[in-house]
């Protein structure tokens, strides 16, 4: 699935993360079983560019937002990283405060620990709507779509006629997961 992969991104860390989560991929049928980890897998692959990026690009974005507990570790510190590219203090804060891992003051262990890594990707994943109505889980338990994922993660950009190429490629790589793990995509796949 990821012939390219970061050496970071261990398999053993994507399971030690997973008992964190044990709704992820186990709610429903076998049918919706599979397609969330296909949404999942296509999202992950999007944001990392197929696991071989740790951190975003380009690391020169203020992802400071007015938060009372502020940007400790520094403005340009909140970059994304991890395999949805966590980003914003806001994120690393709450994140953080999930896992019991303190994020704010070091946001560096997204891309040094695998399973602190792994564990912001389905802590967001599980829990956070983002710009969207529900969170990415939602979405693929309830049947409201793929599109709705998109809309949780990157919404705000790739979605109601923003980036449509971006939005198409997570379309194109979750039909590529749902086609690998032998489940159908469903309907609604994009926002």
């Amino acid at each position: 699935m990821f012939p390219d992969r970061n050496s970071f991104y261990t398999y053993s860390g994507l399971v030690a993360a997973l008992s964190s989560y044990p709704g992820f991929a186990t709610t429903g049928s076998a049918t919706v079983q599979k397609q969330e980890a296909a949404a999942f897998l296509a999202n992950v692959d999007h944001e990392t560019g197929g696991l071989v990026y740790v951190t975003e690009i380009d690391q020169s974005g203020d992802y400071c937002a007015s938060e009372s507990y502020g940007c400790p570790a520094g403005t340009y510190a909140y970059y994304g990283r991890g395999p949805l590219q966590i980003s914003w203090n806001f994120n690393y804060e709450a994140a953080g405060n999930a896992l019991g891992v303190d994020l704010l003051d070091n946001p560096g262990l997204v891309a040094t620990d695998a399973a602190v890594s792994w564990e912001t990707a389905l802590w967001y994943w599980n829990t956070q709507s983002g710009p969207g109505s529900m969170t990415a889980h939602n979405a693929m338990v309830n049947g409201a779509g793929f599109g709705q994922t998109i809309e949780a993660i990157n919404g705000s950009v790739e979605c109601n006629g923003g980036n449509t190429a971006e939005m198409q490629d997570r379309v194109n790589d979750y039909e590529s997961f749902a086609s690998i793990l032998g489940v159908s995509p469903g309907s609604n796949l994009t926002c």
